[in-house]
């Protein structure tokens, strides 16, 4: 539990952050009560999610979780030709949010397999288009690189970051506010605010790398993964994962995490040293 509990800690410090921000700068009711309820349910994915014992679960879980990335493509919304939410009810969810951060988690835990798992959600971001998920993608390539040395990643990752280039040429759509590029555009009017948002996001980036109780291969494929998802709320119009409006990435780094600590694999002295 104690895994768990710091685990919790790496995702709460951000999401929390978010809230204050958003209750402060007089952001809809709803933006900040639905990120603090998606905090509720990730807590609970974090404290709760079962291990996957078998490589057998492990590469169902990664096939569904592929799958229900290309839905937006079949069912929409559709927005300028760009199709990357999932309709649930009145709630429409960025899918790569939702589902990458557990779909690289997996990745690394599957040495075989883990670039064709990446590969088959790069496709996915590509036809969307949304340069923010294939920069996740390619970032978590890069973040097993440096924990395997996988030569295989290489490759993964210069694809990834030509894909997000085509990307961002083509499925840009306007900021919306307490959303996109959060840190920039606070960091105009309030630098203190912005400054504290993004210690926030680096202290959750540190804990992800360096301090939950799970793999090595994990912790920097995680850690890439966020790291691309905010890097491309910088640069352009996508949005600012944790800190900003929206429930997705909050609930999909929970499970990730949540799956990242429950089916954390040891060494013959313990977990593998960072």
């Amino acid at each position: 539990m104690r895994g768990r509990s710091l685990a919790l800690i790496a995702i709460a410090i951000p999401v929390l952050a978010g809230i204050a921000y958003l209750w402060m700068m007089a952001a809809p009711l709803a933006y900040w009560v639905i990120n603090a309820a998606a905090m509720g349910l990730a807590a609970a994915l974090v404290l709760t999610v079962p291990a996957l014992q078998t490589a057998k679960a492990r590469h169902i879980l990664a096939v569904v979780l592929i799958a229900l990335l290309f839905v937006p493509l079949l069912f929409g919304p559709h927005v300028n030709g760009i199709a990357r939410w999932l309709p649930l009810g009145p709630f429409a969810l960025h899918a790569g949010a939702l589902f990458v951060p557990s779909i690289v988690v997996l990745a690394a835990r599957d040495e075989d397999f883990a670039p064709p798992i990446l590969l088959a959600a790069l496709l996915a971001a590509s036809l969307q288009p949304d340069a923010a998920t294939g920069l996740a993608v390619m970032l978590a390539a890069v973040g097993l690189y440096n924990a395997r040395g996988d030569w295989r990643l290489v490759p993964v990752a210069g694809i990834a970051f030509f894909a997000s280039l085509v990307a961002g040429l083509r499925g840009e759509l306007p900021a919306q506010p307490f959303v996109e590029r959060v840190l920039v555009s606070l960091a105009f009017d309030q630098p203190l605010a912005a400054l504290g948002l993004a210690l926030a996001l680096l202290a959750s980036f540190f804990l992800m790398a360096h301090g939950i109780r799970t793999e090595k291969a994990v912790r920097h494929t995680l850690a890439g993964c966020l790291f691309g998802f905010s890097l491309a709320a910088v640069v352009s119009n996508y949005p600012s994962i944790l800190i900003g409006y929206g429930a997705a990435p909050i609930l999909g780094f929970g499970l990730a995490i949540g799956l990242a600590v429950a089916g954390a694999r040891s060494t013959t002295t313990g977990l593998e040293e960072n």
